[in-house]
């Protein structure tokens, strides 16, 4: 049941107007609290704990993250294939954000279709050329 205030009907999703925030003020005043963490900082402070591990009969402390990516290179070299994408995803974007990327292929020889887009390019260049020499005023002419 809604109630009319005016030309302002009360109900459902329309709250009364005087319930609402003043003007010129803000309804988080506070704001965020000093030192709380977003979920980037939280999943970074996690990965960068220290653990102890052990490696060929050794104790080491490394961080979780290298742990992470020991253990995924790891199953990869055992052949399980969850892991064996996961990680040519992650290798993929390492290298597309830092912009290094695997060598380029040799060249190889160019197969008929290739050959023949090449020759209709150099035959139409050839046109245009031709066609600009043409329409171009001569110079003068030694004698």
């Amino acid at each position: 049941m809604a109630e009319a205030t005016g030309d302002y009907e009360i109900g459902r999703g329309k709250p009364p107007r005087h319930a609402g925030f003043q003007k010129g003020r803000s309804g988080n005043p506070k704001g965020r609290p000093k030192g709380s963490k977003n979920l980037a900082t939280l999943l970074n402070q996690a990965l960068d704990e220290k653990v102890y591990v052990t490696e060929d009969g050794r104790r080491r402390r490394i961080t979780k993250r290298e742990l992470v990516v020991k253990q995924l290179v790891n199953k990869s070299a055992a052949a399980d294939l969850r892991a064996i994408k996961q990680l040519t995803d992650i290798v993929d974007d390492v290298e597309r954000r830092t912009g290094a990327s695997p060598a380029p292929p040799e060249p190889s020889e160019l197969t008929a279709t290739d050959r023949e887009v090449v020759e209709l390019f150099v035959a139409r260049l050839r046109r245009q050329i031709a066609a600009e020499a043409a329409a171009a005023p001569e110079t003068e002419k030694p004698d």
